[in-house]
């Protein structure tokens, strides 16, 4: 497996955009369920499976798409799609193409593969991730402070 240092630059660009681009994709399916937008008919009743779904895909695909918590919050909605999946299409048949099932198999597919990447650089994940690194480097304050005094003792002082 590639360790984030070592991706180059142009992995590193078109896996934030696959992030992106999938979390606006499937924040539509989300709103469509639970706003009436794009053309549904009804809004999903509470607490109904159809509404979790909607939850799931409206504030899921949220956070997908500004990259906060991306591994668990993928790895959860993969298995949204993976139910999904079975529920309504595999019923009709094996093949997701003949059953209509090709959308939830590759959302299922994109968020494991987010699920075992990470967001990229361009995430909070990964602003949060390159804080805590430029935090670790740096010492404390009371220990660069001690050494401040330390340094610049005057020797009549000692």
């Amino acid at each position: 497996m590639t360790s984030e240092g070592s991706r180059s630059g142009v992995s590193h660009f078109f896996l934030n955009a696959l992030r992106i681009v999938v979390a606006l994709m499937f924040m539509q399916h989300g709103a469509q369920k639970l706003l009436m937008m794009f053309g549904a008919e009804s809004v999903a009743e509470f607490m109904t499976r159809r509404w979790f779904a909607g939850v799931l895909e409206l504030y899921g695909g949220g956070l997908i798409l500004v990259g906060l918590f991306t591994r668990p919050v993928a790895f959860v909605l993969a298995g949204e799609m993976m139910f999904a999946y079975f529920i309504a299409h595999h019923s009709r048949g094996w093949v997701p193409y003949m059953n209509g099932g090709e959308l939830p198999v590759l959302f299922c597919w994109t968020f494991l593969f987010l699920a075992a990447n990470g967001g990229g650089s361009f995430s909070l994940d990964g602003l949060l991730a390159a804080r805590k690194r430029t935090k670790a480097d740096t010492p404390p304050a009371f220990m660069v402070t001690a050494r401040f005094v330390q340094a610049n003792r005057s020797p009549s002082a000692a």
